[in-house]
């Protein structure tokens, strides 16, 4: 089996047990932490999966993934402490 597969199938099951925390999270912050972490293992997959079929447009669209996801917890963190959008 091939190494990248291999690194897919682990990130594909990080990524189900973190949506576990988003979902089931006690609390309003558990959950963004929850998503933050879904984030950022699908930005890895995108690298990985990228660097398996040497397409260089996976790494672009992780990049771009990457700052958005970047200024949505930025946003989501100062809704959360009370200071308005």
């Amino acid at each position: 089996m091939n190494p990248f597969m291999i690194a897919l199938v682990l990130l594909s099951i990080s990524i189900l047990i973190a949506m576990i925390r988003a979902i089931l999270g006690p609390t309003i912050p558990d959950r963004v932490v929850g998503l933050d972490t879904v984030n950022t293992l699908v930005i890895a997959s995108m690298l990985v999966f990228g660097a398996a079929t040497k397409e260089v447009i996976y790494i672009d669209v992780a990049i771009v993934y990457a700052l958005l996801s970047y200024i949505t917890t930025v946003l989501i963190a100062k809704y959360l402490e009370g200071g308005k959008i």
